[in-house]
């Protein structure tokens, strides 16, 4: 496995609000020396703290930042942990289901790269189900908005949101190309009930075929949910992936 491999903190949300540089050190304790950190501009001292510990790297960050009156503050929190990549993770599906608004959201995207430049940093968006099960001029609407972007603006796929949302993820990532410079890993049932996602290669997602079709970007391991110990499914993933992941 040469490419790089990350953690979504999400999936270990309990243990992060509970105790954040014991959950950070149990996934270095894996073999994890990158993660994706959530919330992190409002935690941004014990997440400095709790990287340099744990000798843990953040190539990119999970934040709120389209919505948002200040985007600075993600940005300013991006630079102290250095992280690369500030991505938004989520626009409702209510503004998926019309070119006009879908055209707002990627202007805004388009600006908050040219700001998140002046830090330094690149900023992206990450999909989940309805960008691609809504249907706009005959297309995924997540077409439509990719078509607008910047060169500059990075795509995040959650190989497993896009699978649920009716699409062959591999065909996606490869008319994508390298847009996308980072994918979400999940497998599991092809069903929005996150309770039924399993660690990587037990489920329906053609994890392989992902891999296969995005062979420079960023594998970030993700739950949304695990009925197992979560650690222990991650650690599954993290094995999957150094055994079948050439």
């Amino acid at each position: 496995m040469t490419t790089t491999v990350s953690v979504q903190l999400y999936s270990v949300r309990d243990a992060i609000a509970e105790d954040l540089p014991g959950a950070v050190a149990r996934l270095a304790e894996i073999g994890f020396t990158n993660v994706e950190p959530y919330g992190f501009a409002e935690r941004v001292d014990e997440y400095e703290r709790a990287f340099a510990a744990s000798g843990i790297s953040a190539p990119s960050g999970h934040a709120p930042v389209i919505d948002s009156d200040e985007p600075d503050l993600y940005f300013d929190a991006a630079v102290r942990l250095g992280i690369g990549t500030v991505i938004d993770p989520f626009v409702p599906t209510e503004r998926w289901q019309a070119a006009d608004e879908i055209a707002k959201t990627a202007d805004r995207v388009n600006e908050l790269a040219v700001r998140a430049a002046t830090f330094g940093l690149a900023f992206g968006y990450h999909n989940h189900n309805w960008e691609l099960a809504n249907q706009v001029d005959g297309r995924p609407a997540l077409l439509g908005f990719v078509d607008r972007l910047d060169s500059a603006v990075v795509l995040e796929i959650d190989t497993f949101w896009s699978s649920v949302g009716g699409v062959d993820t591999p065909e996606l990532l490869r008319g994508l190309g390298d847009r996308v410079r980072f994918i979400h890993v999940k497998d599991g049932a092809l069903s929005d009930d996150t309770s039924l996602q399993q660690p990587a290669g037990k489920g329906a997602i053609d994890v392989a075929g992902v891999l296969a079709a995005a062979p420079d970007a960023v594998r970030v391991v993700e739950f949304d949910a695990y009925s197992g110990d979560v650690f222990d499914g991650i650690a599954e993933s993290f094995a999957w992936l150094k055994e079948h992941d050439a």
